[in-house]
């Protein structure tokens, strides 16, 4: 018995010494942490972790609560009211001259009610607009969603370009320590004079600066990156990403047709416009009677004795109905009426200025990206051709042929042609995600 227990503590013990460990192993689970970050998990992971999508589903389901809420009207609603009442001095009536008490001392009273709504305007609306208010919220959820994987697109390329920036940098500096070894070797040999081995100390020390400098943009980019989707700041970014399958996405027909209808943002201005068409109506049910049916049992209690109040009860009960209509309310119903007709032209008007915007929208994310593309074939056709230019002009150098100069223009072209060829590549990509919006091809 003695070493059960001595076992039983001793698990227990151990227990507790893991249960930090535990919690930490929860706080950097796979559903908190990623392990790769491509591209489509950091769109997942902030489509679940984000704050805006989540505020957005939370309104979705505060809307759906309130619909039930309205909608409750329409079942019996029951109520229990209770009374004591004493009185201090009766009142008095006077009969043949005789001065006569009224009433008795203590009273009290229970009551239950109960009222059915047959017809009233408040309820009918919210019957009859519940499934357009639902879809209203959830197209909200759905537009919260777009702009967060169009955001968190747009900032993983422009993070991809700065790391992009940080190899080719990486890669100059290579080639300059490399060209500055090659420079001081000659200048030594009395080959050279000094002004090559300045100039490669130069170009050495600039590219040097330019990494440092796109190391610290990488780091505010990251977190940046890590805000919109709504990653633990403490906590790195493993990107993981193909520029040749990056490469490959580039591409989008041009010749498409913008179709409203799909667009986020139309469809929840139109799904405003038939809640407009809703209140109009409602406006008109003003001039029909509201109805309602009731029900009461009284239980009464009257006695001089405050002991003996509750020995005998005097029930009674009735049931009815409530009809009610304003006759006349000095033109409020008809000023409500064409108010709201008003407030729907209105929103006519804003769906044609949303039609002008998508297509103005529309035409210049197609004339970005068309720009952005083309611009792009040719960054990539010039750091082709830089690189072979470099390499040929090096070679032509360490033969003699060439000065220092020109392998120092080569190598800046090299690196700036390359530096383009990114800048053209991610900007092609986004423009892309603003084509695919503004035809309402994003769908979450």
């Amino acid at each position: 018995m003695l070493l059960t227990l001595l076992k039983t503590r001793a698990y227990l013990y151990s227990l507790l010494l893991l249960i930090p460990s535990i919690l930490h192993a929860q706080n950097n689970s796979p559903d908190s942490l990623l392990q790769t970050a491509s591209l489509n998990k950091i769109v997942e992971y902030a489509l679940v972790h984000q704050p805006a999508v989540k505020q957005a589903q939370l309104d979705e389901e505060i809307t759906h609560k309130a619909i039930k809420g309205k909608l409750a009207d329409w079942y019996p609603q029951v109520t229990f009211n209770y009374n004591y009442q004493r009185f201090i001095d009766l009142q008095k009536t006077v009969f043949n001259g005789t001065v006569i008490p009224i009433g008795v001392n203590n009273t009290s009273y229970a009551q239950f009610t109960a009222t059915q709504t047959i017809f009233n305007r408040d309820v009918l609306l919210a019957s009859s607009t519940a499934s357009t208010v639902k879809v209203q919220a959830e197209q909200n959820v759905n537009r919260s969603k777009i702009d967060v994987v169009v955001n968190v697109t747009k900032a993983f390329y422009d993070m991809l370009t700065t790391k992009q920036q940080i190899k080719v940098n990486e890669e100059s500096i290579v080639r300059l320590q490399r060209s500055l070894k090659d420079a001081k070797s000659r200048y030594n040999s009395g080959i050279a004079d000094k002004t090559d081995y300045k100039r490669a100390t130069i170009l050495l020390g600039n590219a040097q600066a330019a990494l440092k400098t796109s190391m610290e943009l990488l780091n505010y980019k990251q977190e940046i990156l890590k805000t919109l989707i709504g990653y633990p700041v403490n906590h790195n970014l493993p990107l993981q990403y193909d520029t040749l399958e990056m490469e490959s996405e580039i591409f989008i027909d041009t010749l498409q047709e913008i179709n409203y209808a799909e667009n986020i943002d139309y469809k929840i201005l139109y799904t405003q416009k038939e809640l407009q068409e809703a209140n109009v109506k409602y406006s008109k049910w003003a001039y029909i009677p509201s109805l309602n049916a009731f029900g009461n049992y009284n239980l009464n209690y009257q006695n001089n004795s405050f002991r003996e109040l509750y020995d005998q009860r005097f029930p009674y009960s009735y049931v009815g109905a409530t009809l009610s209509f304003p006759l006349f309310q000095g033109g409020k119903r008809v000023m409500k009426v064409q108010e709201q007709k008003l407030a729907s032209e209105r929103l006519d008007l804003s769906l044609t200025n949303m039609e002008n915007s998508l297509m103005t929208e529309y035409t210049r994310a197609l004339s970005s990206y068309k720009s952005n593309l083309k611009n792009y074939l040719t960054q990539k056709e010039n750091a082709e051709f830089a690189k072979e230019v470099y390499d040929v002009i090096e070679l032509q150098y360490r033969n003699g042929v060439r000065t220092y100069l020109d392998v120092t223009v080569a190598e800046s072209d090299l690196r700036t042609t390359r530096i383009n060829y990114f800048n053209a590549l991610s900007a092609v990509l986004a423009s892309k995600m603003d084509v695919l919006r503004a035809l309402g091809q994003i769908n979450y």
